[in-house]
Formats: structure tokens, C-alpha cells, sequence
């Protein structure tokens, strides 16, 4: 008994033997390694004491080292001037948030040998990014590039359009490829098995800030669209729809009204609700947007509407035709696909702009008649 206390003993020391080593190997790479409060532009030509240490650090937050900052996945600009120090680079990524020690981020930068290879530029990071991938994107530098930005609820005539007057992609070309072409590319993203292949790629052109090399083709921008999607739209949203019945394609389809009737984004899990309600009951959809897209051409995608347009014969014509319409309308956002999958358990059945107020916002009903009196209140017209 005694022998085994003994034991207990001597490896109760060993380990605090162990922690107080390592407390005073990141006391001494706080304090004393090169790069502390007298920073140069460069960290490098270590000796070998310090690299050994600086390596025990690295080794003690190696569970650090594979943490991100955040779970906001959203891009960032990132600017470094000319002549900032290593130590200013990693004060300004824990301040915007993309890392949460800038002393690690120094010290891995600086064990790596990577401090001399940043440059003066601006990069694109996440806070979903862990330091080493940080470390390595900014080893790129600025290069000649192109960017154009996609907004949200754009059909793909006008995102064609968005992509030529940003970039030196031809409209024309854009236009074939998402239209026809891409199901020859032989793209493996698995989320395209369930577009059907006479289909376009109408709603999967995800909005986003794209930064493409100076002579990116056509091919190029499609492809960093469609990891973005496959990326963005999680297999649990896919499966969320699924167990309401919706395959990827019409999640996008029924994401891609939301898009166009949602102005505010607290009401877009709402506005999915009613079209939710609307589907399981096995009424008409009734929303305008889908006859827009109908009824638009280059003159005007989407025109305003008529209530004598409520009755034009289209598959289109949610007004007329059962369940979803034969396609995605627009390009929807990430905030639609989610609230189309995750709709809010509402007892809505109907919505229409709410004429009382300005910001975009909507008033809903449960029945027709509360429905009938909204619509009486704010004049007639479309619904």
C-alpha cells in the first residue's frame, strides 16, 4: 500500500514538473524571444535555444493551432500595408476578429519561417480559418485579379449581366455555360444530381464576392459558384427539407420565392412558414414572383404586375398551377435557404406588404377574411 502512495507520489511531481516547464517555456517565448516589444519587419534567424522553445510553445497550443476564431463563415478583406510589422499583422487579425491570440499567430509565423513571406496586399479570410491556414494565405501576396460581387434574387440573364460589367468574362459565353453547357464540364459536386440535366443552373449561382485570377474564364467563376453552394448549403439543411418533403431542387425552388418576396430578414423563416402551410394543404402558392419571372424579358425581368396578370397561362403561374413552380426563380441567399429549410411553425396562410409602413415588412393573416380585410386596408391591387 505504502509502495503504491510512493508512486502516486513521485508521478505527482513528475507532472508538475512537466506543467512548470512548459509554464516557463510561454513565459519565456512571451518575454524573451526575438519579435517581443522591439518587433522588426521580420522575425526570422532564430538560434537554436530559441527555436527549441519556441517549438515546446507551439507544441503546448497545438490544440490552439487547430482552432478557428469564430463560426462566421462570411468573407473578410484583409489589408496589410507596406512596411507593418509582424507584430502589427497579428494585432489587426485579433482585432477583426480572425484570430484569438495574436502571440500564437507570431510565434507560428516566426517558428515556420513565414514572416519574411508576407507581403503588402489584401486578402480574402474567414474567422472560420485556423491560424496555419491564415498564415499560408497570406504567403500569396497581391496578385493581378478580378472581383465581381453577385447580389442575392438576380435570375441568371441578370447575373450574366453582373458578371461582364465586373469582369472580362463575355456575357454571352457566362449566359451558355449556366444555361446549357455545364452538364457537359463534368462537374462532381453531388448536389447537381438532383438538378435535372435539360435543366439551367437557375438558383445555384450562389451570391457572393468572388476574387477570380486576372484571366479567369467562364469555367472558372461557375466552378468557385458551385463550391460555394456546395459549401454554404449543408448536407443537415438538405436533410432538413428532405423531412418536409423537398429535394434539393425544389429547396431552391421554394428558396428562390422567399428571396424575392423577403425584404427583412427576420421574416423569411415566416414568409417559408406560409408557403410551407400552403404546399402541406395542398393550395396554390399564389405568389407573385413566379409570374413575374413568367412574364419577364430583357426589357424588364420583373415586371409589375396586373391582377388580369394573376390569370396568364403559364407553368409559371402559381396563381393557376398546384405546388411549386417547374424551377428555381432566382438565385436565393443563404438567409432564404435556411429559413426555407427551417421554416417557422406558423399558423399564416397569407401575407401581403404591409402599406402602413416603409421598411419592406409584411402583414399576415391566418384566414382568408383577415387576409381580405389587410388587402381592403391598403387599397386593392396585387396581393
Amino acid at each position: 500500500m505504502l509502495k503504491n502512495v510512493g508512486r502516486a507520489f513521485v508521478f505527482v511531481l513528475g507532472l508538475g514538473a512537466v506543467v512548470a516547464i512548459v509554464l516557463s517555456v510561454i513565459s519565456f517565448v512571451d518575454q524573451s524571444a526575438p519579435g517581443g516589444e522591439g518587433d522588426s519587419p521580420s522575425l526570422g534567424g532564430l538560434s537554436l535555444p530559441n527555436e527549441a522553445l519556441i517549438g515546446l510553445y507551439l507544441d503546448a497550443k497545438a490544440d490552439d493551432l487547430k482552432q478557428a476564431a469564430g463560426s462566421d463563415d462570411t468573407p473578410v478583406l484583409f489589408v496589410v500595408e507596406a512596411g507593418e510589422t509582424v507584430k502589427e499583422i497579428a494585432a489587426q487579425l485579433e482585432g477583426d476578429g480572425l484570430i484569438s491570440d495574436a502571440q500564437l499567430f507570431r510565434r507560428y509565423v516566426q517558428y515556420h519561417g513565414l514572416d519574411a513571406g508576407i507581403e503588402a496586399g489584401e486578402f480574402t479570410l474567414r474567422r472560420t480559418m485556423t491560424v496555419p491556414e491564415i498564415a499560408r494565405a497570406l504567403q500569396e501576396g497581391q496578385r493581378p485579379e478580378q472581383v465581381v460581387t453577385v447580389p442575392e434574387g438576380l435570375r441568371l440573364e441578370q447575373v450574366a449581366a453582373v458578371v461582364a460589367g465586373q469582369t472580362s468574362i463575355a456575357q454571352d459565353e457566362f449566359l451558355a455555360l449556366v444555361t446549357t453547357g455545364w452538364s457537359d464540364m463534368g462537374l462532381g459536386f453531388g448536389f447537381l444530381a438532383g438538378v435535372p440535366p435539360t435543366a439551367t443552373l437557375e438558383g445555384f449561382l450562389f451570391p457572393e464576392t468572388y476574387r477570380l485570377p486576372e484571366n479567369a474564364t467562364a469555367r472558372d467563376l461557375l466552378a468557385r459558384m458551385l463550391e460555394t453552394f456546395d459549401e454554404r448549403v449543408t448536407s443537415e439543411m438538405q436533410a432538413a427539407a428532405a423531412n418536409r418533403g423537398l429535394d434539393i431542387y425544389e429547396l431552391i425552388a421554394l428558396a428562390s420565392i422567399v428571396e424575392r418576396e423577403a425584404v427583412l430578414d427576420e421574416e423569411r423563416p415566416v414568409i417559408a412558414g406560409v408557403y410551407a402551410n400552403r404546399l402541406d394543404a395542398g393550395w396554390l402558392l399564389s405568389a407573385c414572383p413566379t409570374v413575374q419571372y413568367g412574364m419577364g424579358g430583357p426589357d424588364d425581368w420583373w415586371p409589375a404586375l396586373t391582377l388580369d396578370d394573376l390569370d396568364w397561362e403559364s407553368p409559371y403561374n402559381t396563381y393557376r398551377n398546384l405546388g411549386l413552380p417547374p424551377g428555381p426563380i432566382c438565385s436565393p441567399g443563404l438567409a432564404s435557404i435556411q429559413a426555407s429549410a427551417y421554416p417557422s411553425d406558423t399558423e399564416y396562410y397569407f401575407f401581403l406588404v404591409d402599406c402602413n409602413r416603409a421598411d419592406g415588412s409584411h402583414l399576415f393573416a391566418t384566414t382568408e377574411q383577415e387576409h381580405i380585410s389587410n388587402y381592403d386596408m391598403c387599397g386593392g391591387g396585387v396581393p
